[in-house]
């Protein structure tokens, strides 16, 4: 949950103009740019599968070091590399919200 909220921030911290970049930003806020790489990605995350995460619905295997591994940009692909987090969510999603992503 840590890392989902700050990927958001740092991304909001991008989308308002406080840094030019990732290096920049990365430099500022004193960790590795790679990593802040990495978490910039949970933003790009189908909202479903944000929401599950958020709401602790995903198996004790999909922890961190699993999201922070390069997934594809489509949520229905997506869906497909997180595999058990993505069929517990699509069970339960509303208005099927994250079905519609690019893939």
């Amino acid at each position: 949950m840590k890392a989902l909220a700050r990927a958001f921030r740092y991304q909001r911290l991008l989308d308002e103009g406080r840094y030019a970049s990732i290096s920049e930003m990365a430099t500022a806020e004193k960790i590795e740019r790679g990593y802040l790489g990495s978490l910039l990605r949970l933003t790009l995350l189908a909202p479903d599968n944000v929401e599950a995460l958020l709401d602790g619905r995903q198996p004790p295997e999909l922890g961190l070091p699993r999201l922070l591994e390069p997934l594809p940009a489509g949520w229905v692909k997506q869906q497909d590399a997180l595999g058990a987090v993505l069929r517990c969510v699509g069970s339960g999603s509303r208005s099927g919200r994250g079905r519609r992503g690019s893939g």
